[in-house]
């Protein structure tokens, strides 16, 4: 059993009031809260150690070396990666994507194929949109159905010898449904080809086992998980990453430099061109530390808790449907209530103090598949509470109220 009130208290800002009232924060799913351990960190890198980092021989570059590698390598043993160098720092999913994307544009020509799912982040569209405009591949879609989950034997029907990457996430920001990646993942491999997991959404909620997943590719972003903006992680096969080129060049990322030519440094270091966001790398591990101490089947557990009290609180307000049933889900509900838009209803609660997203999610696709022009979305934490649901209850239905 989690201790929820002494969690709480490790996050400064859930102490705080909006618009006079105890803030409510159910927008995770955006970006999630952090620990003063993570916010102390920060501070101690920048008082203590602030340095660039590799090459130099100085003492501070070398404090702040080892911190970002030991970062490094807790990160490999959190996700069970074979290598530390198979672990990329990047700022975030999207720079992740868009690398791995990049990297494809010399391996594809126009008879190959491109999978993407009908669930995917706009960031897990657009690089592969951009790629196949490039190399004249084709860009297929795997189709969901009505309660939000993918039609996976339409999935295995669009997969053949032409199909060279699939990319597809782990799990749907925008209704929280889980995809089964185990069975995506070994169909993709038996045609041969790559598949890449946004694990965005996933990696606050569990533990990704890269090599027990056999994914080519896991991406995921620091801030979504206790950690700073403005960084992430590409894992990559070593295989994959020793053979697609840098997604940038500059200083780190060369072995040799001359105007005739340019050799790449050996990975990571080839992924990782100029000066990186070296707290924001150092401080994910001290983020992924405290998770780990919290236990991702604790965190399991209680988040589910919540998903299925606030799902049936949810329910019990006339005109309200839940968009996004599926069986296999995380604690995020995607809502609208019939006659009044997400927008205004989001305006609403806002003023007494809950926070939800509202609007399409950078999930244009899914909105258009169910022909709304977006959601609410309030998606659960850890630090959550049964009480916070209950606020937004009452949020909703007095918005209902004013709005209808």
């Amino acid at each position: 059993m989690l201790d929820i009130q002494k969690i709480r208290a490790d996050f400064p800002i859930l102490s705080q009031k909006v618009n006079g009232k105890p803030l409510v924060y159910f927008d995770n799913g955006a970006t999630s809260q952090k620990p003063i351990v993570v916010i102390e960190a920060i501070s101690k890198y920048y008082e203590e150690i602030n340095a660039n980092i590799h090459r130099g021989v100085h003492t501070l570059s070398q404090l702040a070396t080892d911190a970002y590698e030991i970062s490094r390598g807790k990160i490999q043993y959190h996700i069970n990666a074979k290598f530390a160098h198979e672990v990329i720092f990047t700022s975030g999913t999207t720079h992740s994507i868009n690398a791995v994307a990049n990297g494809f544009a010399s391996l594809l020509n126009e008879n190959d194929e491109v999978l993407v799912s009908a669930l995917e982040h706009h960031s897990n569209i657009v690089p592969w949109q951009m790629l196949c405009e490039k190399t004249g591949a084709k860009l297929k879609v795997i189709p969901m159905n009505e309660n939000g989950e993918l039609i996976i034997p339409e999935y295995e029907n669009l997969l053949s010898g032409k199909t060279k990457i699939v990319a597809v996430n782990h799990i749907s920001n925008a209704l929280g449904t889980i995809n089964p990646i185990e069975f995506m993942i070994k169909k993709a491999h038996e045609v041969g080809a790559a598949i890449l997991i946004d694990g965005a959404q996933a990696t606050p909620h569990l533990k990704p086992d890269v090599q027990a997943l056999d994914c080519d590719f896991y991406v995921f972003s620091g801030h979504k998980i206790c950690g700073p903006t403005g960084i992430g992680i590409l894992y990559g096969k070593e295989e994959w990453l020793n053979k697609l080129p840098p997604y940038q060049g500059g200083g780190e990322m060369i072995a040799t430099v001359s105007f005739e030519k340019t050799t790449y440094a050996d990975l990571p270091h080839k992924f990782e061109a100029g000066t990186p966001n070296i707290a924001g790398g150092i401080v994910l591990g001290t983020a992924i530390d405290y998770l780990n101490q919290i236990g991702f089947d604790n965190i399991a557990d209680y988040e589910h808790e919540l998903l299925e009290y606030g799902t049936k609180k949810l329910l019990e307000i006339e005109g309200l449907k839940i968009i996004g049933t599926a069986k296999e889900k995380t604690s995020v509900i995607s809502f609208n209530i019939d006659g009044i838009h997400p927008y205004d209803i989001g305006t609403i609660i806002d003023k007494l103090g809950i926070a939800v997203r509202t609007g399409h999610h950078c999930a244009q696709p899914i909105m258009d598949f169910y022909k709304i022009p977006g959601t609410i979305r309030a998606s659960f934490a850890f630090y959550n509470t049964k009480e916070e649901i209950d606020a937004l209850i009452e949020a909703v239905k007095k918005a209902q109220m004013m709005l209808s």
